[in-house]
């Protein structure tokens, strides 16, 4: 057995350092795929946003249907762009991550959820009147690793951090600052989709910050 942990930390040591290369990138290149194909729909595309306008979530349902168009479609393509050569990558993903509530609110979650049961029958591709929120969950799913791991080492923020002299990966800290942080980066989009699941993690964020503050003084 003791020789069996030596042999384990170094084969964990060889995936974690191939892990910072090769899945970072994987899921950029899907997700901006992804999302260069949506965008270049909208462009192509007749503008819909109008039939669903009192579907967005707020603010979103404040602005003119054919504004609300011209951002999701830039927004999409740009943020694609940035994704695919690793650019400014944490903000792309994030503006994505939100893109991705906001569409889910208006398009793909069910129009009443009265049981679990319902909630269950919209966890698909196609929208059998229960809403279809399966797509829009991995691509969020997807997401969240680039959000909060970052981009990997083949990237463009890689390779300006280098050059700027900055430690591109630090050493990662787990603190109430950070756990705040998670908290509201989740709870913004959540307060569209589900605002009361959005308030509570808003309301952790706070009180986070406070005890990390409190802490620290």
């Amino acid at each position: 057995m003791q020789n069996l942990i030596p042999l384990w930390e170094s084969l964990a040591a060889r995936l974690r350092g191939i892990g910072q290369i090769v899945p970072p990138l994987v899921l950029r290149l899907i997700m901006a795929f992804e999302f260069w194909q949506s965008g270049l729909e909208k462009y192509s595309g007749d503008n819909w946003f109008a039939d669903i306008q009192d579907k967005f979530p707020f603010p979103f349902s404040a602005i003119p249907a054919n504004l609300s168009w011209f951002l999701a479609t830039w927004l999409e393509i740009g943020g694609a762009l940035l994704l695919l050569v690793g650019l400014f990558t944490r903000f792309a993903a994030y503006s994505l991550f939100v893109l991705t509530f906001v569409a889910t609110a208006a398009v793909h979650w069910p129009d009443m959820i009265t049981m679990w049961s319902d909630l269950a029958k919209g966890y698909a591709i196609t929208d059998m009147g229960h809403g279809n929120f399966k797509l829009p969950l991995l691509f969020v799913v997807m997401l969240l690793p680039i959000i909060f791991q970052g981009p990997g080492k083949i990237s463009l923020d890689y390779l300006l951090c280098r050059t700027l002299k900055a430690d591109p990966m630090p050493a990662p800290i787990a603190d109430a600052w950070a756990w705040g942080w998670a908290a509201l980066a989740l709870g913004i989009p959540f307060a569209m989709l589900i605002p009361a699941v959005g308030a509570v993690l808003i309301l952790l964020a706070l009180a986070l910050f406070a005890f990390a503050r409190f802490a620290r003084a």
